[in-house]
């Protein structure tokens, strides 16, 4: 028989639990089913250079507990839209038919897509295309459609969940309002899950917007009952209610260029005004992405990684796998290709927030 010839990728933000997946996806298809693994560097970027290496049993070994990856990444390679200098400004083509053709020379079976909405809706379009693909999701912002987590997430959501949990205590000690910045561009998976194990008093989101009233008056309220400090806890994509997403700054060469960030340090300007209270920001940021991914990850990304090879040597193409209701499953890429899962302003985890007293800046 053939030895089949698998390549596998890292597309879009780096996240904890990339290198589980690679080593996962290598050391089954090598033991398992004597397949050749080549490693695609720099996601998508690779492909359009021809930069790709072949990945050993060894190679993988000792990768399990790194952050980052191993093949690197790029955000910004979509072959469908790929900026290119043309000398001092940044154009963008169509140069998805040289990927298809060098996907082509590789000889290679499938394709291995691990990314987000983005790297996964670029897959289903090369599947659509004819390339064989399979996907594996990957975000910390836990929003991709067709599963119910991502590996990653659980290691940002305990990395903001001690950010808060430091911060309560010079809160408590200086008697401040301490905002805590956390990455979610549309959704607000992250402010969330760490709000609510971190005790935050109010959580603000994209999915819900604030009225900057109400959480000002949460704050005073606050202080006239006693308690001398409060801790906010806000996602990069939160605005007010009427408003607009605070823009960081706009990157020329990328196929999205705005880059959010800083609302954080907007509403502590707006809260000392208001309620003339002394008002501290921390941006978290890539801190939620880097290091050591948790045991929940490395075990998510193994059992994903392990998953994905069964559907390659299943023939199924144009799938994703993907866990539904603690279960691994194959869901097609078209549906992980719809965009960004948000949390539902009615769902269980708000409602039990609500119940206890946080506030999300609505109501």
């Amino acid at each position: 028989m053939k030895k089949k010839k698998i390549a596998v990728l890292t597309g879009g933000g780096d996240c904890p639990g990339l290198n589980a997946v690679i080593r996962a996806v290598t050391k089954k298809a090598i033991l398992d089913h004597n397949a050749e693994v080549i490693g695609v560097e720099d996601g998508f970027e690779g492909l359009v250079d021809k930069r790709y290496r072949q990945l050993s049993y060894d190679q993988v070994s000792g990768i399990l507990s790194l952050g980052g990856t191993i093949l690197g990444t790029s955000n910004v390679a979509n072959p469908y839209n790929y900026p290119v200098k043309e000398g001092q400004t940044v154009g963008f083509k169509d140069l998805s038919k040289q990927v298809i053709g060098n996907i082509k020379d590789l000889n290679i079976d499938c394709l291995v897509c691990i990314g987000g909405d983005g790297t996964l809706a670029i897959a289903y379009r090369l599947y659509q295309e004819g390339v064989p693909v399979v996907g594996i999701p990957k975000t910390i912002d836990n929003d991709i459609f067709g599963t119910d987590i991502s590996f990653g997430f659980d290691t940002a959501v305990q990395i903001a969940t001690e950010g808060i949990d430091r911060l309560h205590t010079t809160a408590q000690s200086h008697h401040r309002v301490m905002i805590v910045e956390v990455m979610g561009r549309r959704a607000g998976w992250i402010a969330l899950h760490s709000g609510v194990a971190g005790g935050g008093d109010i959580i603000l989101i994209p999915e819900i917007p604030y009225d900057i009233n109400l959480v000002a008056e949460r704050v005073r309220s606050r202080r006239e009952k006693g308690k001398r400090f409060s801790i906010i806890v806000i996602a990069e994509g939160a605005k007010p209610i009427g408003g607009d997403v605070t823009i960081k700054r706009v990157v020329a060469d990328a196929s999205d260029p705005v880059r959010l960030g800083g609302i954080g340090f907007v509403l502590g300007e707006q809260l000392e005004q208001m309620t003339g209270l002394e008002t501290r920001t921390v941006v978290l940021g890539h801190l939620l992405r880097g290091g050591t991914p948790t045991p929940f990850d490395r075990i998510l990304g193994t059992e994903l990684g392990s998953g994905a090879v069964d559907l390659i040597f299943n023939n199924k193409f144009g799938q994703m796998i993907a866990m539904q209701n603690n279960s691994f499953v194959a869901v097609s890429l078209e549906i992980a290709a719809q965009g960004s899962r948000l949390v539902s302003p009615d769902g269980s985890l708000v409602r039990s927030a609500r119940s206890v007293g946080t506030c999300f800046g609505n109501i």
